[in-house]
């Protein structure tokens, strides 16, 4: 029995160094895998640095195109804001004045209307009319003077070519000499404030105009088949006796 345990103990012990061998080399072979990723470690460290600083590179590019895009907004709204403030500015100080200038065109209309009451040959006799009808005069014009220097002015378009945008229709008349959509006659003068309409003036046209002039020149071909139809057919040569 003691032979027996004697004769196992070395088998024991020669197995010992060679699973101490194997867990030597597994022991080394994670060392080497623990040491090569110790080595590539830095690498991949680098790499990944590279890449949040390229992400970082692009968010901050993009923010910053933002804000230009933002900024150049803002800037154009701000100039469209105060474009638009200057012409209401503008539009104030030229046009605050138009219900009150409509309002004194009738006065105008008025001292018109006076004028015209008066009969010529009264202004010619007697004295009295003739220095009322030139008091009303000196007070129109000086009227028409007031008005102008507000930009306010007259529209009296006899004798003009007939615009829709000045003037309105009351009538059209082919009892005239005048060409056609000529103004032939204005019942109610028109007036401007600027380059805006304040009253339009109330006129008469010209329909049909009138006819195209005769051309002057005759037609030779003409002139040759007149004469050949009045005389006839050409008389026949005398025949010899």
């Amino acid at each position: 029995m003691q032979d027996e345990t004697e004769r196992a103990e070395p088998e024991t012990d020669s197995a010992r160094p060679e699973e101490q061998s194997d867990a030597k080399g597994a022991a080394d072979e994670d060392r080497g895998q623990e040491d090569a990723a110790t080595e590539d470690a830095p690498e991949l460290e680098a790499a990944e640095d590279e890449e949040i600083a390229d992400a970082e590179e692009d968010e901050a590019e993009d923010g910053e195109d933002a804000l230009k895009d933002q900024l150049l907004r803002a800037l154009a709204d701000a100039e469209n804001a105060r474009r638009r403030a200057k012409k209401d500015v503008d539009d104030a100080r030229n046009y605050a004045i138009s219900r009150f200038a409509q309002d004194l065109l009738g006065v105008a209309d008025n001292l018109g209307r006076a004028l015209e009451s008066i009969p010529a040959e009264r202004r010619e006799s007697d004295d009295a009319v003739k220095a009322i009808a030139e008091g009303i005069e000196m007070t129109a014009r000086e009227f028409e003077t007031a008005l102008g220097r507000h930009g306010i002015t007259r529209i009296d378009p006899l004798g003009e070519k007939f615009d829709y945008n000045l003037h309105q229709a009351l009538f059209e008349t082919a009892e005239t000499d005048q060409p056609d959509g000529t103004v032939v006659q204005v019942f109610q003068t028109g007036y401007r404030i600027g380059d805006r309409l304040l009253r339009e003036a109330m006129v008469g046209v010209a329909k049909g105009g009138t006819p195209p002039a005769a051309d002057d020149e005759a037609d030779p071909e003409a002139e040759a088949e007149a004469e050949t139809g009045s005389d006839g057919a050409d008389a026949p040569a005398d025949e010899p006796s």
